[in-house]
């Protein structure tokens, strides 16, 4: 196998455990993945720790690729999404020195009432699920999970087409805003009605 072997045959060969063929897809997408990630700022850690999962996340999904001409495309939008995922991990993280900040010495939890607060909360939304149709809060559900799930990953689980996924989830998080477990916990102003 090499680079210039047609895509289809490549895939075929790497789905049959072809160490070859994952080499040549190595060496024909990876310029690929490293110049998205080098767009997204990435350098060092961060964009081994992209390109890393990239690659992993084709050796768990190269078997549900439909087309293998589509390929390049899973492998740009899978990129894409990594390094926002890492972008958005950076953004969370902050180096603090801990002999300097003073947060550091504040309780984690600065009232009992502030986790009994939270702990109705989440269950009002294990209750609110519970009250959505079976389709929907399987949808939603998946769209939580973590690492996030491709559409099109959602699309085969769920059997709907990708494109309604969006206007899907749009409804069913307007039908939980209307469940009577979050109504109880997050009451309605005076005066308010639904638009």
């Amino acid at each position: 196998m090499d680079v210039t072997d047609p895509l289809v045959v490549v895939v075929r060969s790497a789905r049959e455990g072809d160490q070859r063929a994952w080499d040549t897809i190595v060496d024909r997408f990876l310029p690929l993945v490293e110049a998205i990630i080098r767009r997204y700022g990435l350098t060092g850690a961060d964009g081994d720790d992209a390109s890393q999962t990239v690659w992993l996340r084709l050796v768990e999904h190269l078997d549900q690729l439909r087309e293998p001409d589509a390929l390049p495309g899973w492998i740009r939008t899978t990129t894409r999404h990594e390094c926002l995922r890492v972008l958005a991990a950076r953004a969370r993280t902050r180096p603090v020195d801990p002999q300097d900040d003073p947060a550091l010495d504040l309780p984690d939890d600065p009232s009992p009432e502030a986790g009994l607060v939270a702990l109705e909360r989440r269950q009002a939304l294990r209750e609110a699920l519970a009250e959505l149709p079976a389709a929907r809060r399987q949808l939603l559900l998946l769209l939580l999970e973590e690492p996030p799930l491709e559409y099109a990953e959602i699309s085969a689980r769920l059997g709907i087409p990708v494109g309604s996924i969006g206007p899907t989830r749009a409804r069913a998080f307007e039908q939980l805003r209307r469940t009577a477990a979050l109504r109880r916990v997050s009451p309605e102003p005076a005066g308010g009605g639904s638009r």
